[in-house]
C-alpha cells in the first residue's frame, strides 16, 4: 500500500487510529453487556466509556509497550488502563484476543467494501452514460484478434455493466458473509464469557454473531470474500485490456483521454500511451495476489493458529485500498474515453465487406447449397480479399463485386440476393433488445 495507489478514505479505514478505536469500542460494547448481566459494575462501564471514548490514543506509546509485551493487545489494554484508572481491570473479562482482532478485521473489511460498493455505483453509471451514447456507434467484433462481424461500442460498454453489474452482486454477498462477530473467549467455548456479551457488541457494531467459533472466526469466510476482490480485478482487466487493445495505432478506435501538458515518452514525442489501463492491469494482479494466501488461510491448526494473522494484516489493506484505486481510476477512464466512430467504420470496411461473408453462406444453403459447397464458395472469394488485404494493408479487391461475378454463387443467388445480404444494420437490429436485458430500469 502506497501513497501512488491510494485513496485517503480508504487509507483511513486501515489506520491505527482506526484500529484502536474499534478495538476499544469492541471492549467497551463488551463492557456494556457484562455489565447488564452483573458480572462488572454498571459505573466502571460508563467510566469506561468516558475516558477511553474521550481519548486520543497515543500510537507510540502503545508502540513502546509491544516492543516489551511482544503481543499487540496486551499493549493497547495497558495502554488503555492507564487512560481509564482502576476500572480498566473490568476490561476484556473473558475475552480472549481473536475476539477483539477477528472482530476488528471484519468491520474494517465491511467499511471498506462499503466504499468499494460506492466505487461500483459510480462506475456503473459511467459506463451506462457510455453505453446509450454510443448504442448505435457501429464498429468490427473480433475474435481471436481478428474481424469478425459488426457490433456497436454500446454493446461493448453493455457488456461490462452486466459485468460489473454481476461484480456488486458479488461484493454485496461477500459483505454480509464477512459481517461477523466473535466474543467467545479462548477456544471458542464462552467458558468464561456469557453468548449474550457476544450477541450485544455484534449487534453494536453491525455484524452477527459467528454461530461457531474455534477461538478465530472461520477463515473460509474470508478466503470468499478475497476471492470476490480478485474476480473483480479480473473484469477490471478484461476492460482494461480491450480498451488498450483499441487504442493501439493499427486500430485507434478509442483512447485514453490525453490531457494539455501530458507526455507519453521521454524519447519519442509523438507518442500516446494506455498508460492508464496498463496500470489497471498490473494493480488487477496485485489484487488478484491475495486470493491464494487467503485460500491457505483456511487450514489452520485445532482450535487456532496465526499462521494467517501476518498474512491479513498485509492483504486486508493493501487489497481493498488497490481495488478502491483501480474502481476508481477505471471510472475516470470510462468517463473521458476518447471514441472515433469515423475510424471504426473506416476499420471495418478495410476487409472489403468480408463481414458479411456468414450472410451469404447462409443464404447459399437456404438457396439449395450444401453446407460444404456454400462455405467453399464464399470462402473462395473471400480469400481473394483477405490476400489483397495481406500484402496492402487495405484491400484492393471488394467481395460483393467478387460474389456478383462468380457463375456458381450466381447460380444459387441473384444480384438483388446477394446486395441485400451487405446490410450494417442486419447485425445491430437486436441492440435495443439486449439494452433491455442489461439496463432493466431504462
Amino acid at each position: 500500500m502506497i501513497p501512488r495507489y491510494s485513496r485517503p478514505e480508504m487509507v483511513a479505514v486501515w489506520s491505527p487510529e482506526s484500529k484502536f478505536r474499534i478495538w476499544f469500542e469492541i471492549e467497551a460494547h463488551a463492557c456494556d453487556a457484562l455489565a447488564d448481566l452483573g458480572v462488572i459494575p454498571k459505573e466502571a462501564a460508563k467510566t469506561i466509556w468516558k475516558k477511553g471514548g474521550a481519548a486520543t490514543f497515543d500510537i507510540d506509546r502503545i508502540d513502546e509497550i509491544e516492543r516489551e509485551t511482544k503481543h499487540d493487545v496486551i499493549a493497547f489494554l495497558t495502554h488503555l488502563a492507564e487512560i481509564v484508572g482502576p476500572d480498566a481491570r473490568f476490561v476484556h473479562q473473558g475475552m480472549t484476543s481473536s475476539d477483539v482482532l477477528d472482530t476488528c478485521f471484519n468491520v474494517q473489511l465491511v467499511k471498506a467494501t462499503d466504499l468499494l460498493l460506492a466505487d461500483m455505483d459510480a462506475l456503473l453509471a459511467a459506463i451506462k452514460r457510455r453505453a446509450y451514447e454510443h448504442k448505435d456507434t457501429v464498429c468490427i467484433g473480433r475474435s481471436h484478434g481478428i474481424h469478425a462481424e459488426p457490433v456497436t461500442f454500446g454493446l461493448k460498454m453493455a457488456e461490462a455493466y452486466a459485468e460489473f453489474d454481476r461484480c456488486r452482486t458479488r461484493l454485496v454477498n461477500a459483505r454480509e458473509e464477512i459481517a461477523t462477530c466473535a466474543i467467545s473467549g479462548a477456544v471458542g467455548t464462552f467458558a468464561n464469557i456469557d453468548p449474550r456479551v457476544e450477541e450485544h457488541v455484534a449487534k453494536a457494531m453491525g455484524l452477527v454473531a459467528e454461530p461457531v467459533s474455534t477461538q478465530v472466526i472461520p477463515r473460509d469466510r474470508h478466503a470468499m470474500y478475497f476471492a470476490t476482490l480478485g474476480v473483480i480485478a479480473s473484469s477490471i482487466e478484461r476492460v482494461a485490456t480491450e480498451i488498450r487493445h483499441l487504442q493501439r495505432t493499427e486500430v485507434l478506435e478509442a483512447e485514453e483521454y490525453f490531457s494539455k501538458g501530458q507526455k507519453g515518452s521521454s524519447a519519442m514525442p509523438h507518442k500516446r500511451n494506455p498508460v492508464l489501463t496498463e496500470n489497471l492491469t498490473g494493480l488487477s494482479r496485485l489484487v488478484r495476489m491475495a486470493v491464494t494466501p487467503a485460500m491457505e488461510n483456511v487450514a489452520l491448526w485445532h482450535e487456532r493458529d496465526i499462521s494467517h494473522s501476518s498474512v491479513e494484516r498485509m492483504i486486508g489493506p493493501d487489497t481493498t485500498v488497490t481495488l478502491d484505486f483501480a474502481l476508481a481510476r477505471l471510472t475516470n477512464v470510462i468517463d473521458k474515453l476518447m471514441v472515433y466512430p469515423e475510424r471504426m467504420v473506416g476499420n471495418m470496411d478495410r476487409l472489403g465487406g468480408l463481414v458479411h461473408s456468414q450472410r451469404i453462406l447462409l443464404a447459399l444453403t437456404q438457396a439449395g447449397s450444401s453446407r460444404e459447397d456454400a462455405y467453399r464458395l464464399v470462402q473462395r472469394n473471400a480469400m481473394k480479399v483477405w490476400n489483397s488485404y495481406q500484402t496492402s494493408g487495405d484491400s484492393e479487391v471488394d467481395f460483393l463485386t467478387e460474389l456478383l461475378a462468380d457463375e456458381d454463387v450466381r447460380k444459387y443467388l441473384s444480384e438483388t440476393e446477394i446486395r441485400d445480404r451487405f446490410d450494417i444494420g442486419y447485425h445491430t437490429k437486436h441492440v435495443d433488445t439486449i439494452f433491455a436485458r442489461v439496463f432493466k430500469d431504462s
